[in-house]
C-alpha cells in the first residue's frame, strides 16, 4: 500500500477495489487531469521524464486505454481530455515512489 503524502490524492487501496483487474499488477492512484487543454504534448513531454527517472515499470490508463507513462506518443495517443481521471500504474522497486510524484506532477500541472 502507498504511503499517501498529499491528501488530495485517492488512497490506492481503493482503487485495486473500484478496478479489480488491477489487482496484482502493482501500484495504482487515480488522479484528476485539471490541464485546460488536456495532457497534451509539453505536459505528456514532462511526464515521460518524469516517469524515465524510475525502474518501475509505469502505465497511465484512461478511459481511451493504457499507454507506457516513459513515451510519450503513447501518452499523447491516449488523448486524455481536461476534467478527466486517469489511473497512474506501477510495478518495481521504486513503484510506491514513482506513483506517488507522477500522481503530484499531474494533480498539480496547470498549463
Amino acid at each position: 500500500m502507498g504511503r499517501i503524502i498529499n491528501p488530495g490524492l485517492k488512497v490506492t487501496k481503493s482503487i485495486i477495489e473500484q478496478h479489480p483487474e488491477l489487482n496484482g499488477r502493482g501500484v495504482a492512484r487515480e488522479v484528476s487531469i485539471k490541464l485546460p487543454r488536456g495532457l497534451h504534448s509539453r505536459p505528456s513531454a514532462r511526464l515521460a521524464q518524469l516517469a524515465q527517472n524510475f525502474e518501475a515499470a509505469i502505465s497511465i490508463i484512461s478511459e481511451n486505454g493504457e499507454a507506457d507513462a516513459k513515451s510519450m506518443l503513447d501518452v499523447l495517443s491516449l488523448a486524455i481530455p481536461v476534467n478527466s481521471v486517469a489511473i497512474i500504474l506501477a510495478k518495481g522497486a521504486d513503484a510506491d515512489m514513482a506513483v506517488e510524484e507522477i500522481s503530484a506532477f499531474l494533480s498539480k500541472a496547470r498549463e
